[in-house]
């Protein structure tokens, strides 16, 4: 009986071996990546059963025969089919695995048959009951593999005994292979699944670290490309770039010439300097990630034949619709570029292209709210001054002291309009704008319009977009004071509510508006959304106490 067991398992261990070399070689192909990350998608299941049904196979193909039988690794095949594919697919497993052992025919086909099936099965189960507590890395722990491979193989004995006949000669077999097949089956899946386990924590790892690293450097390059995608924010961004990723040197360039260059070669590698890299120049050209090793691909500077970097990642940084320059990964002769720098810096470009993207967007934002007041103002100013001229041409008649005031008012109020060089102005300067604004307004109104201000002394340096209040006093003028016999009365008010600034705007006049989303305030809404705030305006109407319009948004926002 020992001469036996020792005849099977050397050889069992030798295919063994084989197969786990095959394993080995396998697990570093493409191929092998999705079987370390668990889906549900019809064709990673057709990846599983298709791979572990070769294994079945070839697990066979490779046995020893004894006793009319096949002592094999095809149990492998199916556990691991199982385990990685779930009930359904270990069972497609399994059973291919146990037709092709059917084949080949020997007076234990059926029982092999069943048992195969049966092994892939109860390996899916495992699958599935993970998956359902929501532990799915346990499925990866290779000393379950080895469990299993114990529990299968004694199964299959099981099986061997109660049906494969003459049962005399089913004993004799079991008693030679049921050892070394638990060992090499058992020992073979857990090896196996050791490779898939560290191949997708690997991978997992790299992905983390790749993130982390990104993830520090978008936060250290925040507001960077605030003021665009120049020569001061470049060397910035390369400084921490080489901070991060502990490169040897690293430049980022626009389509012409170097922009920022920090780490070795400095001395040569000078800012403002034409771009004369050829992988450069093709990395543009093409808008692709461009590697030059130095061993493989040749690098060498085009700067200085003395550099002492001899390898380089270019990669394209991408604007709204072409490249807009690159970021330049360098590392010395003597020193390998690590796969880890390579994935980040693929990752460092893109976080880069989203920031100078939003930085763009953020420009075109303040040109167009820059354009839209213009357009306001050009608007407004023409008819509100003839209408201020006629009103003090008939105050100058009656009484010239108040037409002198009343002159002071516009004067002012055009100075602001005039003296505006930015499309956001400070609290206390707009609400000076708007007093100089109803004082006009009151000489046409007379009585009939009363205002009151009340502007928080801690907000007076707070910005708001200019002319965005006047608009909304504009309304309550328009649709309340003028529609009120009587008249009434304006407050304009400012104060802090928790992190939130809030402007009211209140006539007492108490006219129900005609639509409570006009073109007044979807102006004013459309002011704060071109600079990148959010603001919050709504409409309050009390009939025959007020109407109000109260304007939020957070402190701090607006520069």
């Amino acid at each position: 009986m020992e001469s036996i067991d020792v005849q099977l398992v050397v050889p069992l261990f030798q295919q063994m071996s084989v197969y786990l070399l095959i394993a080995y070689l396998f697990s570093k192909t493409p191929l092998f990546r999705p079987l370390a990350n668990l889906s549900s998608w019809p064709a990673h299941k057709l990846m599983v059963y298709a791979i572990f049904s070769g294994f079945c196979i070839m697990g066979t193909y490779f046995g020893q025969q004894t006793l009319d039988a096949i002592a094999n690794t095809r149990a492998i095949g199916a556990i691991l089919g199982g385990l990685l594919g779930g009930p359904l697919v270990g069972t497609a497993v399994g059973l291919t695995g146990g037709l092709h052992r059917y084949s080949m025919g020997g007076f234990t086909d059926v029982a092999c048959a069943i048992s195969t099936t049966w092994e892939g099965l109860m390996a899916g189960l495992v699958h599935a009951y993970w998956q359902r507590r929501g532990q799915t890395e346990r499925i990866f722990n290779p000393w379950q593999a080895l469990l299993l491979g114990v529990v299968a193989e004694g199964s299959q004995m099981l099986i061997l005994l109660a049906v494969a006949k003459p049962f005399d000669q089913a004993l004799a077999l079991v008693k030679a292979i049921a050892l070394p097949m638990m060992l090499a089956n058992a020992l073979g899946a857990a090896l196996f699944m050791g490779f898939i386990r560290d191949a997708k924590f690997q991978a997992d790892e790299l992905a983390s670290r790749i993130s982390q690293r990104a993830l520090r450097i978008a936060r250290r390059c925040v507001g960077l490309l605030d003021d665009g995608f120049n020569a001061r924010s470049a060397q910035a961004i390369a400084e921490v770039v080489k901070d991060e990723t502990g490169v040897a040197a690293v430049a980022i360039t626009d389509r012409e010439r170097i922009l920022g260059f920090t780490g070795m070669g400095a001395d040569h590698h000078q800012v403002g300097r034409p771009i004369s890299s050829a992988i450069t120049l093709e990395a543009i050209r093409d808008n692709r990630v461009v590697f030059a090793d130095g061993l493989t691909t040749p690098y060498q500077c085009s700067i200085a034949a003395h550099c002492e970097l001899g390898s380089s990642l270019v990669v394209p940084l991408k604007g709204e619709q072409d490249v807009i320059g690159t970021i330049k990964l360098y590392e010395p002769k003597r020193k390998l570029f690590r796969n880890l720098n390579r994935s980040l810096g693929v990752g460092i470009a893109g976080v880069l292209s989203n920031q100078i993207l939003h930085s763009q967007l953020q420009a075109s934002r303040a040109l167009l709210a820059e354009a839209e007041l213009r357009a306001l103002e050009a608007k407004v100013n023409p008819h509100f001054l003839f209408n201020s001229l006629n009103t003090v041409a008939a105050v100058l008649r009656r009484t010239p002291q108040d037409a002198r005031s009343l002159i002071l008012h516009l004067a002012e109020f055009l100075r602001g309009n005039l003296g505006r060089n930015s499309v956001t102005v400070p609290l206390s300067q707009e609400f000076a704008h708007v007093c100089h604004y109803l004082a006009i307004e009151k000489a046409r109104f007379g009585d009939r319009l009363r205002f009151v201000e009340e502007l928080d002394g801690a907000l007076g340096d707070e910005k708001v977009p200019a002319l965005a209040i006047q608009t909304l006093v504009e309304n309550a003028l328009k649709h309340g004071i003028s529609r009120a016999e009587a008249g009434g009365e304006v407050r304009l008010s400012a104060r802090l509510d928790g992190d939130l600034i809030c402007v009211q705007v209140e006539d007492s006049a108490a006219q129900e508006p005609k639509q409570t989303d006009g073109l007044g305030l979807k102006l004013v809404r459309e002011r704060f959304a071109a600079l990148g705030v959010s603001c919050t305006l709504q409409l309050h109407h009390r009939p025959g106490h007020y109407t109000r319009a109260e304007l939020t948004w957070p402190r701090g926002t607006l520069s």
